[in-house]
């Protein structure tokens, strides 16, 4: 069991999340920014739920998105059957399960109160760049693109989050994007994008639109993996 410096939200205490019975997928929660899970379960306290908005308000956050993806990874073994969209995957699960799964939050300790959010804001930047650029270069699936850029910066997580005890490989922020994306069973874009990355594979379909997409998203935080990358020199699309 993997430990972190976070806060559990409900009770307050240091927060542990096990993994569930038979899953390899021991590593800790993702953290959701307060407002995201407040707006879920204000939402899922209405006379219906409106799954158009429950899944902009996931996909408008990484970490609930990354937990919903792993809820449906666990709930689905079968890889063809497993939903890669996340209104498939929050009509599959049900709102409950979901709001369960988002619910893991940990309060953001103070060593990295500052850098989550900016994260979490840039990459949800980087996955509408995404979008658009997918939309006007074509190759790509529009929502792919969206999944791709809102998870670039994957492999930031586990020093991001100060997870302790982790492997060697998870330590290396390419091979950790990698790593977590098949621990995790992310959509198979996702998968693409990291494997890439990790062999250096600069002309990739998913890595090209990073790059074209990422200088049009805000200021890059620290933990940005792009971060280092030289300017693409390709032609403005947006």
């Amino acid at each position: 069991m993997l430990k972190t410096d976070a806060i559990d939200i409900r009770t307050g205490q240091p927060a542990f999340f096990p993994a569930p019975a038979n899953s390899v997928d021991n590593l800790p929660a993702v953290p959701v920014l307060p407002e995201t899970l407040l707006r879920m379960e204000l939402c899922s306290q209405e006379f219906s739920v409106d799954l158009g908005e429950i899944s902009f308000l996931v996909l408008s956050d990484l970490g609930a998105t990354l937990q919903i993806l792993r809820l449906a990874a666990r709930e689905r073994e079968d890889t063809e059957e497993r939903p890669a969209r996340i209104e498939d995957c929050i009509s599959g699960l049900g709102m409950q399960a979901c709001l369960a799964a988002v619910g893991q939050q940990a309060v953001l300790a103070e060593t990295w109160h500052r850098e989550l959010p900016e994260l979490w804001a840039h990459a949800r930047e980087v996955a509408q760049a995404c979008r658009t650029v997918a939309a006007v270069v074509g190759g790509v699936h529009p929502e792919e693109a969206y999944l791709v850029g809102l998870t670039h910066a994957l492999g930031a997580l586990p020093a991001l989050l100060g997870w302790r005890g982790l492997e060697p490989g998870l330590r290396i922020p390419g091979r950790a994007a990698l790593l977590l994306a098949e621990r995790w069973s992310l959509p198979p874009c996702v998968q693409e994008f990291c494997h890439a990355w990790d062999r250096g594979e600069l002309d990739n379909r998913w890595v090209r639109l990073l790059r074209m997409a990422h200088p049009h998203a805000g200021r890059s935080p620290r933990a940005c993996p792009l971060e280092s990358l030289p300017s693409p020199r390709l032609q403005r699309v947006l």
